[in-house]
């Protein structure tokens, strides 16, 4: 196994690199000028932003602009942000924090709602827990995130007060900061960012384990006298689970970025926010740095759900 992830690891280099080449050559071509700002300031000479193009390396030919961004890259500089001009490293470590705690809090929500709800919705097929679960996930997945996110800030935070309306820490509280004040603030985003996932997953657990039981081996297992909580637990949830853990590694990269919105809605000073910020300002090494690190999970979460086949499946083996 140690081989094999040593092997997966070597091959994701040149995926690396030919990804970096084609988002940087995007960024390029994306309209507008990183230095629009400047530009249109009136009190900025043609000298000025000059000398910045030139302290920038904007003047140089695309291909040496890239080639001199990954040889920093390589060192451990991943370039300064041309709007705050602070190391895009240090501004990534500051937001990578809040985006991990949120999306991490929606993955294990996710997965805990969702698995057992897809699996009692197999089990109780055509009845009622059945139908309502069924007509909910849709309901989820056909639910806009920033008109849910809007709602539970008005129910939850404007006319109950539970729970705070936006932010991730209390703004001049004795306690900002504590773990029960950052918690308070993270249950709207992360019910928010799980929703869809909630509602897909289960979906496709219920459908999973709905085959899983038409199979005969389960059939043999009831008729040899087993109990129907083995049946279930030991043979039916293991081949179950195994199908579905692609859809779950590879959604967490997806997790990741799809927090643009939900961050947007509550405030969340993340990746997703950090992202569309850059976005407005044509931030390009922070963009650079945001999109490197989202293709870096999509490789690593491929790799993932590798391991976990061999893990749930004892029938593959790596050499």
């Amino acid at each position: 196994m140690l081989k094999y992830i040593i092997k997966r690891i070597l091959q994701a280099i040149p995926m690396l690199i030919a990804v970096s080449i084609i988002i940087y050559a995007l960024l390029q071509f994306m309209p507008g000028d990183p230095l629009d700002m400047y530009l249109e300031n009136p009190n900025a000479s043609p000298e000025v932003i000059e000398k910045m193009k030139e302290s920038y390396g904007l003047n140089d030919p695309i291909p040496v602009q890239y080639l001199n961004w990954a040889k920093n890259l390589l060192k451990g500089d991943w370039g300064r942000s041309y709007n705050s001009r602070r190391p895009v490293l240090d501004l990534l470590a500051e937001r990578i924090g809040p985006t991990l705690q949120l999306t991490v809090t929606a993955f294990i929500l996710s997965v805990v709602v969702a698995i057992p709800l897809g699996i009692f919705g197999a089990i109780k097929k055509g009845k009622p827990f059945d139908y309502v679960t069924t007509t909910l996930t849709f309901l989820g997945i056909s639910m806009p995130v920033f008109w849910f996110g809007l709602m539970l800030q008005l129910i939850f935070s404007v006319h109950l007060g539970w729970l705070p309306t936006a932010g991730r820490v209390t703004v001049g509280a004795a306690y900002s900061g504590s773990f029960l004040d950052v918690a308070r603030h993270l249950v709207l985003p992360a019910i928010v960012l799980s929703l869809i996932y909630i509602a897909g997953w289960s979906r496709y657990a219920r459908s999973n384990f709905l085959e899983v039981m038409n199979q005969d081996y389960i059939r043999t297992a009831r008729a040899k006298g087993l109990k129907e909580g083995s049946v279930l637990g030991k043979h039916a949830f293991r081949n179950a689970l195994i199908s579905l853990i692609t859809v779950i590694t590879l959604d967490i990269p997806v997790l990741f970025s799809g927090a643009v919105v939900t961050e947007a809605v509550f405030s969340w000073p993340g990746m997703g926010s950090f992202m569309k910020d850059a976005l407005d300002k044509q931030d390009y090494p922070v963009l650079m740095g945001i999109l490197m690190i989202n293709a870096l999970l999509v490789i690593l979460s491929n790799l993932l759900a590798d391991i976990l086949y061999a893990v749930f499946d004892p029938r593959i083996k790596y050499d």
